[in-house]
C-alpha cells in the first residue's frame, strides 16, 4: 500500500508546484503606518518629528531594494512625508488613496498590481482593517500610538491564501502619542 501512495503523493506534490508556477509571481505588498509625528496640539496636519523623518529614510533604504512598481499613500503630510525618501531613490511619484474604504484599495491593490510589488503607507487606525480587507490573519489586537516600526509583508497569489509576514524596522517605539492617525 505505500509503495502506491508515494508516485499519487509525488504527482499531487508536483501539480501543486506547477499550478504555483503557472500562477505567475505574486504580488507583494509592504505596509507601514506613518513615522513619528510631531504631536505639538493644534497642528491640524503635523509633520514628521526628527526621529520621523530618520525613520523614513531607513525605510526607503530597506524598501528601494524591493523595486515597488507604486507607492501609495494617504492625503496627509506625515504620510507623504514617510514615503518622501523612497520616492526619491525610485524616481516614482506617489499616488494618494481614500484610506477610509479600505475594501477599494484591497481590491485594487489585487487587480491593477498582479505580480508586482507596491508600499503603502497610512495610519494606525487603517493599516489593521487594510490588512483585513486583503485577506490576512491573525493580526495585531491593535496598533499603538507609539508604535511607529511595523512593516507589514502580504503576499498574494490567484487562488491561494494571501501570506502575511510581520517584522520592524528601525529604531524602537520611544514615547506614547495621545493621537492615532
Amino acid at each position: 500500500m505505500k509503495n502506491k501512495l508515494l508516485p499519487l503523493l509525488l504527482t499531487l506534490l508536483a501539480l501543486s508546484a506547477w499550478s504555483a508556477a503557472l500562477a505567475g509571481p505574486p504580488t507583494t505588498i509592504y505596509l507601514v503606518r506613518h513615522a513619528e509625528k510631531d504631536l505639538t496640539p493644534g497642528l491640524a496636519d503635523p509633520p514628521l518629528t526628527p526621529a520621523g523623518e530618520a525613520r523614513a529614510q531607513q525605510l526607503g533604504r530597506l524598501l528601494a531594494k524591493r523595486h515597488p512598481a507604486a507607492l501609495l499613500t494617504t492625503d496627509t503630510r506625515r504620510t507623504r512625508a514617510t514615503l518622501a525618501p523612497l520616492a526619491q531613490a525610485t524616481g516614482l511619484t506617489p499616488e494618494v488613496y481614500d484610506a477610509k474604504n479600505q475594501a477599494a484599495l484591497a481590491t485594487r491593490l489585487s487587480r491593477e498590481f498582479g505580480g508586482k510589488t507596491v508600499v503603502v503607507v497610512s495610519h494606525s487606525n487603517t493599516l489593521l482593517p487594510l490588512l483585513t480587507a486583503l485577506g490576512v490573519a491573525p493580526l495585531p489586537a491593535e496598533i499603538r500610538d507609539e508604535e511607529y516600526n511595523y512593516l507589514f509583508k502580504v503576499k498574494l497569489r490567484q487562488g491561494q491564501p494571501a501570506r502575511l509576514v510581520m517584522s520592524r524596522y528601525g529604531a524602537a517605539p520611544q514615547a506614547a502619542s495621545s493621537n492615532k492617525m
